[in-house]
């Protein structure tokens, strides 16, 4: 299988690459990217590229399966308009040329509570991404909706590192319909779309689907790609 990474230069992109790149199934691993990658690998295909005009890159968007993990903070992008344009702009445009040169899946990491109707600016955009790529009717489409996500970022996130700190004790107290806000790591996230890839790989022929994986479904695609039988996965 031909898979497209975004947002390879991120905390869960990066894991996402080094787990494709390891993934006996994946053939090939394709990374638009900003600037080159310090990783060097013979299955990688990097492509420096100008996001504000990916049209241009068409040609590299010729993958059976495309794993999205653009996102950046309004504080990092600097405006809630430069906030949107990655978040939305980027990945959405990213979706409709894979979807144009015939990829079959798309796996997307998005947020928990996003929704095109919320009244909170971060939801609403990741709930707006979300509605635009189901419209374009990939075959699969997996959306994956994690809280906040634990791991050492390369940037200095005060509001998150915070988090980070206050949220492994939450948890505990964070039960029945609140389980779906637990933080998780990167890792496990990561894990979750690798195997999830793989998965597809073994029946690239499998049904349409659609489906949305919160908390206790990313700890569950976790098991399932740690099943007997799937050993190298």
């Amino acid at each position: 299988m031909n898979v497209m990474i975004l947002g390879a230069s991120g905390l869960t992109g990066g894991l996402v690459l080094e787990g494709l790149l390891a993934t006996p199934a994946v053939t090939s691993v394709v990374a638009p990217v900003r600037r080159p990658l310090a990783l060097e690998h013979s299955k990688l295909s990097q492509h420096v590229v100008d996001f504000d005009a990916l049209e241009a890159h068409a040609a590299i968007f010729h993958v059976d399966a495309v794993v999205c993990c653009l996102g950046t903070t309004i504080h990092k992008a600097g405006s809630r308009d430069a906030f949107r344009k990655v978040d939305h702009d980027y990945a959405l445009a990213a979706a409709r040329l894979a979807k144009m040169a015939g990829a079959r899946a798309f796996i997307l990491m998005s947020a928990v509570g996003a929704s095109a109707t919320s009244s909170v600016f971060y939801s609403r955009v990741k709930g707006e991404l979300e509605d635009a790529v189901r419209a374009l009717r990939f075959a699969y489409l997996a959306v994956y909706h994690p809280s906040l996500l634990l791991g050492d970022r390369d940037e200095r996130r005060t509001a998150e590192s915070l988090g980070m700190a206050v949220m492994p004790l939450a948890n505990y107290g964070l039960i029945g319909p609140l389980k779906r806000y637990r933080a998780i790591s990167a890792e496990t996230v990561a894990s979750a779309m690798v195997n999830e890839v793989a998965m597809l790989a073994e029946n690239p022929s499998a049904a349409p689907f659609e489906r949305i994986l919160e908390y206790a479904d990313i700890l569950q695609q976790v098991r399932l790609g740690q099943s007997p039988g799937r050993a190298g996965h």
